[in-house]
């Protein structure tokens, strides 16, 4: 396949395939004698791989980390397990942090909405922030 069609295949752009092989996380693409990218199912199935673990959350370095365990014949799932317990637990830490702020800027706005503009300080501009 060349690299629309593999692109394509995978959900992505030319472009972003380009970006994966640059970074690493695919290897060099086989060159037909006219010199295009040439690319097997091989590779759509490690696109499809980067994607979700984009779609995970997970940065790059995590999935080039995952790959290369992968690439040296080895099975990446206790590697995996221990990537997603830490990026759950940093979703778990931002919802709480969100959440938070959630419940500080409803208390803004209820005082807001319970106030008196014409008693507002203008030396603070607004007094509801």
């Amino acid at each position: 396949m060349q690299i629309g069609e593999t692109a394509a295949a995978a959900g992505m752009t030319a472009k972003t395939l380009r970006f994966y092989e640059d970074s690493g996380l695919l290897p060099p693409a086989d060159r037909t004698p006219n010199g295009y990218r040439s690319y097997t199912r091989k590779t759509v199935d490690r696109l499809e791989f980067i994607r979700r673990g984009r779609a995970a959350g997970l940065t790059l370095a995590q999935i080039g980390d995952i790959l290369s365990v992968r690439d040296v014949g080895q099975s990446p799932c206790v590697h995996v397990q221990d990537v997603l317990a830490m990026r759950l637990s940093k979703l778990d830490d931002q919802i709480a942090e969100l959440t938070a702020l959630r419940d500080s800027v409803a208390d803004m706005l209820d005082t807001a909405v319970a106030g008196d503009p014409a008693i507002c300080d203008p030396a603070r501009i607004c007094s509801y922030l």
